[in-house]
């Protein structure tokens, strides 16, 4: 039996997650929702329907988990809570300092329709989450570091093309060298957020906007901005696709510790990714958890859940068995 995936807003995470879907064995394409005029949306899988956002609590007989692509600013907080009272549910939402607050509401919803729902999915939060938790239970007697970039933040752009008089933007997250250099030589400085990444943002924006004050509101942007030193260009569409088209992105996660008696051992583990596509990587990682959720769902547990709450062998297509004689 194939699971059953809806796709609830097709940019580019949702075209992620499309191809995701696609390269999974045990995945089938049920239905794409979208807010845009469903006719003016061309998917590439073929015999699938587009549909009206509107139209998605009409198939919850059709649709086993629905995956939600929008944006952590102002979608995912209303999106999250509402779609879990009909289905089992994925989303990223990266907003780290929120993220107990948008638990708590998705965990009400999900609790009273009997539905799964994971929320915070992808790779920062997601995959490096569970590094950091893996590493810090390792090595207690250590230090947590986590660098991203350089690469284009999806959710980050996202927020400045919400600014009235932006037509487009790209924000590129960038680790300060020197920040990186002293924790992998196990220096285990204390770092704040500013010595440790600046970002820069390339912005297209509407004929006569006020440029002053997009880049005020960039600046000052809260848990976006207003703590890292940020660069704002202003470019033309033109030099938009022509220099900033590709999504590329990647990090590292580290973990400096000791052990021994008097902590004479120094220990490093370092988890990376340099990733070609960001939304395409981030669309897999949903996917995968997709079927944890239906796994979950199967079982009869209800409310959300993280990626800390689900065991790794529920992400795998392979049973088991096969997991034991081939991973373990």
């Amino acid at each position: 039996m194939s699971i059953r995936i809806g796709i609830y807003g097709y940019g580019n995470l949702g075209r992620g997650v499309e191809s995701a879907v696609r390269a999974a064995p045990d995945m089938e394409l049920a239905a794409v929702f979208t807010r845009r005029a469903p006719d003016s949306v061309a998917i590439r899988t073929e015999g699938v329907p587009v549909l009206a956002a509107a139209d998605a609590k009409n198939w919850t007989d059709r649709i086993d988990v629905l995956i939600l692509c929008g944006g952590s600013a102002t979608d995912l907080p209303r999106q999250t809570p509402e779609m879990a009272k009909y289905f089992h549910v994925i989303d990223s939402f990266d907003t780290h300092a929120c993220i107990p607050e948008h638990f708590a509401a998705v965990d009400r919803a999900a609790r009273a329709s009997g539905h799964t729902a994971v929320i915070s999915v992808g790779w920062d939060p997601g995959l490096f989450s569970l590094n950091r938790l893996l590493a810090s239970s390792v090595l207690p007697d250590g230090q947590d570091y986590t660098f991203w970039g350089k690469g284009v933040s999806q959710g980050h752009s996202d927020a400045v093309r919400r600014i009235a008089g932006v037509k487009d933007a790209r924000q590129y997250t960038i680790p300060v060298p020197a920040a990186l250099d002293a924790v992998r030589a196990g220096e285990n400085p204390s770092l704040t957020v500013r010595q440790k990444h600046t970002r820069e943002c390339f912005v297209v924006a509407e004929e006569g906007a006020d440029r002053e004050r997009i880049e005020r509101e960039i600046k000052s942007m809260p848990h976006y901005f207003d703590e890292y030193d940020t660069t704002v260009h202003f470019i033309t569409e033109e030099e938009m696709r022509r220099d900033h088209s590709g999504l590329p992105h990647g990090g590292q996660v580290i973990r400096s510790g000791r052990t021994g008696w008097n902590g004479e051992n120094r220990h490093l583990i370092e988890f990376s990714l340099k990733l070609d596509s960001n939304p395409e990587f981030t669309g897999s990682v949903l996917t995968a958890y997709a079927r944890a959720a239906f796994r979950l769902g199967q079982e009869g547990q209800s409310g959300a859940k993280t990626v800390f709450d689900i065991a790794p062998a529920y992400l795998s297509p392979l049973d088991g068995d096969t997991l034991r004689h081939t991973m373990l």
